[in-house]
């Protein structure tokens, strides 16, 4: 298998630790691509264990399908990342990472401090909505959702 230039779909899923179907997913979504050899079964380039190697990484740091295609296609003629691009992208990724972190250490500050006074500050309280008056400023955990900006 090493020496072979295009691999199977069951080669990628196997190397890659994936299965067909969330290749086949992949590559709907227009974040890899095959070849069609000519009894039309998928072929894969040997860089797209790589492409499929970076997907998931920033999969693991939160990092959207959507958001992992954009950064793809920023990239000059569909190439896979190369060490340069995977720099630039994983900068990226780490400062909305961090962001997150920063969040999620916030959220956790914020609900010590409802937990240790019991009074719930009603004035600021984002659990707090009497008659749903947060209804007019939006859908879901409006107070939350104010402070989380990715």
């Amino acid at each position: 298998m090493l020496n072979e230039t295009e691999l199977s779909v069951g080669q990628i899923a196997k190397r890659c630790g994936v299965k067909v179907s969330t290749l086949h997913f992949y590559e709907a979504k227009g974040l890899i691509f095959s070849l069609r050899n000519q009894g039309n079964q998928r072929r894969y380039k040997r860089d797209m264990l790589r492409r499929i190697s970076v997907i998931k990484a920033a999969q693991r740091m939160g990092i959207s399908l959507e958001e992992i295609k954009n950064a793809f296609e920023s990239l000059p003629n569909k190439r896979t990342p190369n060490i340069d691009d995977w720099s630039q992208l994983s900068k990226a990724w780490k400062m909305q990472l961090e962001r997150r972190i920063a969040y999620m250490q916030d959220l956790s500050d914020s609900l010590e401090a409802c937990i240790g006074c019991g009074c719930l500050s009603m004035a600021s309280c984002p659990l707090y909505n009497p008659e749903d008056i947060l209804a007019t400023e939006g859908v879901g955990s409006v107070l939350l959702d104010k402070s989380m900006d990715f």
